[in-house]
C-alpha cells in the first residue's frame, strides 16, 4: 500500500554548494541543472555551486535555485529506483515548494516552472521595494494569541508551520512591535527572518497581477497524483484551481500544519522531503511524531532511504 508523500521546501532552504554532489554523480541531476541554465538564459548552476551567498539569497535567484535542487534530487531518486520507483500518495510544498510539487505531479513542465518562479521572485522583489516590510518567526504561542497580536499591531499571519511556530509578516515597525508583544506574552523565542519583504501578506498585493498573467500563459495539466495546496490545505484537481491557488498564495497564509494533518488523515505515514536543509522534516516531526520522515539531498541519503525498505 502506498503511504508515502513527497514534500518540497521553500525559500530559506538554499545554501551555496547544494546539489553539487548530485551533479557529479547523477545524469538526471546534471540534466536538471543544465535545463535550468538553458531555460533561464544564465548559469544558475554556477551561482548555486559557487555563490556568492548574498546573490543566491536574492529572491529572484533563490526561488529557481531551490526548485532546481529539489527536482534534481527527485529525478535522481527516480533514476536510482528505476522500475521500483513508487508514485507518491500525494505531494505538497511549502510556499515556493508548492510550485515544485506541481512539477513532480506532472502539472507543469520543469522548464516552464523554473521560469515562472524566477518571474515570481522578481515580482516579489519589486513589491518589497515599493512597500517595504519584514517577517519574523515566533515560537511558543498558540494561534489565538497570534490573532490577538495581529489585531493589535496590524501584522498578518504568513505561515502556520506547527502548533507553536508561526511566522508573521507586515510593515517593519508593526513586526517589531508584534515581536515585543509576543515576548511579553510568553513566547519562547522571536526570530527576525533574513528576507527582503513582507511575503504572504497584503504588502505583496501588487505582485498578483503580474503573476496571474504569467500563470495564464502556461499549460497546466491535471495532476497525476493529489497536490495538497497551501491556502486551504486540500487537494487541487484542476488547472483553474491551481492557477487561483498560486496567485492567491502571494498574500495568503501558508497553512503548512493543516496540510500535513490532511495528508496524515488521508493515510500518509511517511514523508520524503526532496531538497537541502531538512526544514520541512523538522516541522513535520513536530506536527506528528508518529510519522516517518526522511530528507533526500544527496546519493548517500537516497541509498539510506532505499535500504530502509520503507
Amino acid at each position: 500500500m502506498n503511504n508515502r508523500a513527497y514534500v518540497f521546501p521553500g525559500q530559506g532552504s538554499q545554501s551555496v554548494g547544494m546539489g553539487a554532489e548530485l551533479f557529479e554523480s547523477s545524469q538526471a541531476a546534471r540534466e536538471t541543472f543544465e535545463e535550468a541554465n538553458d531555460s533561464l538564459g544564465f548559469p544558475l548552476s554556477r551561482l548555486i555551486f559557487e555563490g556568492p551567498a548574498q546573490e543566491l539569497q536574492n529572491t529572484a535567484n533563490s526561488q529557481p535555485a531551490i526548485m532546481t535542487m529539489s527536482i534534481a534530487a527527485w529525478r535522481t531518486w527516480q533514476e536510482m529506483q528505476g522500475s521500483k520507483a513508487m508514485q507518491a500518495k500525494a505531494v505538497a510544498g511549502h510556499s515556493l515548494g508548492e510550485y515544485t510539487s506541481l512539477v513532480a505531479a506532472g502539472v507543469i513542465d520543469f522548464s516552464d516552472a523554473v521560469r515562472l518562479v524566477r518571474k515570481r521572485g522578481e515580482l516579489m522583489n519589486q513589491a518589497a521595494v515599493n512597500r517595504p516590510g519584514a517577517m519574523a518567526a515566533i515560537l511558543g504561542l498558540n494561534e489565538l494569541a497570534f490573532e490577538q497580536i495581529c489585531d493589535e499591531t496590524g501584522v498578518e499571519l504568513a505561515n502556520i508551520n506547527t502548533d507553536d511556530q508561526i511566522v508573521i509578516s507586515g510593515d517593519k515597525i508593526a513586526v517589531a512591535r508584534a515581536m515585543d508583544l509576543a515576548s511579553a506574552r510568553g513566547a519562547k523565542k522571536t526570530i527576525p527572518l533574513p528576507v527582503s519583504g513582507a511575503f504572504h501578506s497584503s504588502l505583496m498585493e501588487e505582485a498578483k497581477e503580474g503573476l496571474a498573467h504569467a500563470v495564464r500563459s502556461l499549460d497546466f495539466k491535471n495532476p497525476k497524483m493529489p497536490v495538497v495546496g497551501n491556502c486551504d490545505s486540500r487537494p487541487l484537481s484542476t488547472g483553474d484551481e491551481i492557477r487561483a491557488e498560486l496567485v492567491n498564495g502571494l498574500c495568503q497564509c501558508v497553512q503548512w500544519k493543516d496540510s500535513v494533518r490532511h495528508l496524515v488523515g488521508s493515510g500518509v505515514t511517511q514523508f520524503v522531503e526532496f531538497g537541502s536543509g531538512g526544514v520541512l522534516a523538522g516541522l513535520i516531526k513536530r506536527i506528528d511524531r508518529g510519522v516517518k520522515v526522511s530528507t533526500v539531498s544527496d546519493t548517500a541519503s537516497m541509498r539510506k532511504l532505499a535500504e530502509s525498505g520503507d
